[in-house]
């Protein structure tokens, strides 16, 4: 046992609780890695998009995942921000119109929408309509994205940020290793303090970008079966 934990008896738990934290939060991040490229995929096989899927990297820091994720969402944002441009260009200012007013039946706006994809790709698929209003109509770019990638460059920038994902990898050892006494114990506590706070916040903005980009996929499915 080391001489801070005979010292400092709660430092063992406040380890443990640390490397609990740690695991929840690279949870939460895979899932979003995989969510991300379930809706890179709609975006590139319905409506032209060319998305990079993207992977975790296990050798890598919190900080260097979060800016994977960052990149491949803004680059989602850019894409939707230029269907949303495709639409104003090709549409008359009415129809272009239609496409935001809540009023209106969404089929008509599906079929408006997938009218001009028809002429910018070409060829559509028959959900691409529906696809392209569904992120259009939603807050899923505007708000939970927006959202989400604001609070990954914070974690990215907090304390937890140069810590490896591997969790029995030298990462934790950074924040846990070779300090005696008070230091130690207050920088474990300073570390569970920060991984509370950025989990709460990550966990409930992740749970919203999950929840829209299942009605994205799900009505993908609805439409092939």
């Amino acid at each position: 046992m080391a001489l801070s934990d005979l010292l400092y008896p709660d430092n063992p738990k406040r380890r443990q609780e640390l490397i609990h934290l740690h695991q929840e939060l690279l949870d939460c991040m895979s899932t979003n890695f995989r969510a991300t490229n379930e809706l890179a995929g709609v975006l590139n096989e319905h409506l032209g998009c060319t998305i990079t899927h993207i992977q975790m990297r296990e050798h890598s820091t919190v900080k260097e995942n979060c800016d994977i994720i960052i990149q491949a969402m803004s680059e989602i944002q850019h894409q939707v921000q230029k269907i949303d441009s495709d639409m104003k260009e090709k549409l008359e200012p009415v129809l272009y119109q239609k496409l935001y007013d809540i009023k209106e039946p969404e089929l008509e706006k599906i079929a408006i929408a997938h009218k001009v994809f028809s002429i910018v790709l070409g060829e559509a698929t028959s959900t691409a309509g529906m696809v392209a209003i569904k992120l259009l109509g939603s807050n899923l770019i505007t708000l939970t994205v927006s959202k989400l990638v604001s609070l990954l460059a914070q974690i990215g920038a907090s304390v937890l940020g140069g810590i490896s994902i591997t969790i029995l990898g030298l990462g934790i050892e950074m924040i846990l290793h070779a300090i005696l006494g008070a230091v130690e114990r207050n920088q474990l506590l300073a570390a569970v303090r920060s991984y509370e706070k950025h989990l709460a916040e990550f966990k409930a903005a992740s749970e919203k970008y999950q929840r829209a980009i299942r009605e994205v996929t799900s009505l993908v499915r609805q439409q092939v079966q």
